[in-house]
């Protein structure tokens, strides 16, 4: 692997980790708000999947940035983010005046970002990482 790829991978992980670190830390200072946000999008028992998503969201993201079981913790925020989007950005079932070029946005943003999970779920997390390390 190159320097460029090194780092590129450096430089990816450590964004793909803040995006799911800097929300479960919002997530834990809104909780209340959070919770009634995500019962008005009909999602199920709302207080487990609220505290699984902020624990997965800290621990998965920390794990990609540090690079330890990168390539798992990738693979589950991948079918975190592909849940919370058919759930909290279903532009396809809001109603008449609902912001669905909004949602449509979020929707595909966060497919863009799955895509960047998987593609660090079958690539790995490349030497800078504790996966990688040298004994």
């Amino acid at each position: 692997m190159n320097i460029f790829e090194t780092a590129c991978l450096l430089g990816g992980r450590l964004l793909l980790g803040l995006y799911f670190i800097l929300p479960g830390l919002q997530k834990i200072v809104s909780f209340d708000a959070m919770s009634q946000y995500m019962a008005q999008h009909n999602v199920p028992v709302v207080t487990p999947l609220l505290v699984l998503t902020i624990v997965l969201q800290l621990s998965a993201g920390l794990a990609i940035i540090v690079g330890f079981k990168g390539r798992i913790a990738a693979f589950i925020l991948a079918g975190l983010t592909l849940v919370i989007s058919v759930f909290m950005h279903n532009f396809w079932n809001l109603p008449e005046g609902g912001n669905v070029a909004h949602e449509t946005q979020n929707f595909v943003k966060n497919m863009a970002i799955m895509a960047g999970l998987l593609i660090l779920s079958a690539r790995g997390t490349g030497p800078f990482s504790l996966d990688n390390r040298t004994k």
